[in-house]
């Protein structure tokens, strides 16, 4: 999913670098007295108070943070200080940050939902719908460690079809018994860990079936997070022939990028998180297999992300920014790492990305597709998450570290 370009960082980094930055918050706490400052915030936690989030419905019900720790812990999500604090909003996108966030694709091409009918595949004509950026949800319901939001709106595509869209979107903190279970594996006894999922719904509210023909949506969930020097993002791929699977990795969304930023192995793809080189990686479901990872050995943070891939589905939306041949060739998961868009020039945060995306949505009306993901931060002695990076990702602490130079 070739969904961002060299002028759709250019936006993004005027809606992020016109007005003054700050530094993040130095903990969980700090993140959250801010974020209140700004806009309403709810924030959930498990039995134990401990294991948090900060959830903002004015921003689509987005997870702006979590946290391992309580009010003292470290908070894992990217926050764009400098933008909320402004007050301004910006025409084409406003990047609050967050690390999972409710998007629909496709971004580009003939069926695209941010270029208006007739409109250039420019940097001008690009506008992110108002449902996905600035319109809040309604808080449906709330408990201590879950909160269900809802919107409806419409949309139109590139081609002119009109979508009448229904959004459920439940988060939840989950419990570290749950947590656990959801990995599968037995728990590590030094190790402290936050997990929480969002399920997102969209439903055809209109009296149109959607089609193929005339364009299809997906649920399209991004997480933004705190880059490091010696954050590698990790991603296991299906090994196989290219004759049958395609591509292992799609690399040049802007362009190559060095082999010290990225490694391709037969059954793993290795990409740099440090948030100093604007690049991005896309991976297709016949190579995904529902599960990205990061490792920041410098502060012995271990990254795991889960999404819902149904078996046997390979129509996924292209948002490439043209008229495409294969409008349903999208990728399934993704994961950009930022930076200067030239050099000297400065960063859109600095932060790195990993996404995951629903199939395209053929639905009759008052039909819905759903589609989970679920983040966790596990924190602790590298023993532990060894044997957890190997369990999950297939790989050992080591075989991290050591696949890109430092």
């Amino acid at each position: 999913m070739k969904s961002i370009g060299l002028t759709f960082t250019l936006i993004l980094m005027n809606a992020a670098t016109s007005v003054p930055g700050e530094a993040f918050g130095a903990n969980f706490s700090a993140d959250a007295a801010f974020l209140k400052q700004h806009t309403d915030l709810i924030v959930l936690n498990d039995q134990t108070g401990q294991s948090r989030i900060a959830v903002a419905p004015a921003w689509q019900g987005r997870v702006m943070t979590s946290t391992t720790g309580g009010d003292n812990g470290p908070s894992f999500g990217w926050i764009n200080r400098g933008l909320i604090a402004s007050g301004q909003v910006q025409p084409h996108i406003n990047v609050f940050g967050g690390e999972d966030r409710f998007w629909l694709g496709p971004e580009g091409g003939q069926f695209s939902i941010f270029f208006a009918k007739g409109a250039k595949f420019e940097l001008s004509d690009w506008f992110t719908p108002a449902a996905l950026d600035t319109m809040p949800f309604a808080v449906v319901s709330q408990t201590r460690d879950h909160a269900e939001f809802a919107a409806q709106f419409s949309l139109t595509n590139y081609s002119g079809t009109r979508f009448d869209v229904k959004v459920n979107r439940v988060v939840r903190v989950l419990s570290a018994t749950d947590g656990w279970k959801r990995l599968g594996i037995a728990p590590g006894h030094g190790v402290s860990l936050v997990a929480f999922e969002t399920d997102n719904r969209i439903t055809n509210a209109g009296a149109e079936p959607w089609r193929k023909e005339t364009g299809l949506l997906s649920v399209w969930i991004l997480g933004m997070f705190n880059p490091s020097s010696a954050t590698t993002i990790v991603v296991p791929i299906k090994p196989g022939h290219e004759s049958q699977l395609g591509a292992k990795v799609t690399s040049d969304y802007f362009g190559s990028i060095p082999p010290e930023r990225l490694a391709v192995k037969e059954d793993v793809v290795y990409f740099s998180g440090d948030g100093k080189f604007r690049s991005k990686i896309g991976i297709s479901p016949l190579r995904s297999k529902a599960v990205l990872g990061s490792y920041d050995a410098q502060n012995h943070v271990l990254t795991l992300l889960q999404f819902q891939q149904p078996a046997g589905v390979t129509d996924y939306v292209n948002s490439l920014w043209k008229l495409q041949d294969h409008p349903y060739a999208g990728d399934a998961a993704n994961s950009y790492n930022d930076g200067p868009p030239t050099p000297g020039a400065k960063p859109l945060g600095p932060f790195y990305e990993m996404e995951s995306s629903s199939p395209a949505a053929a639905l009759a009306p008052g039909k819905s597709l759903t589609h989970l993901s679920r983040t966790m931060h596990l924190v602790g002695p590298e023993s532990d998450l060894d044997r957890i990076s190997r369990a999950i990702l297939g790989v050992s602490l080591e075989d991290i570290r050591s696949a890109l130079p430092r």
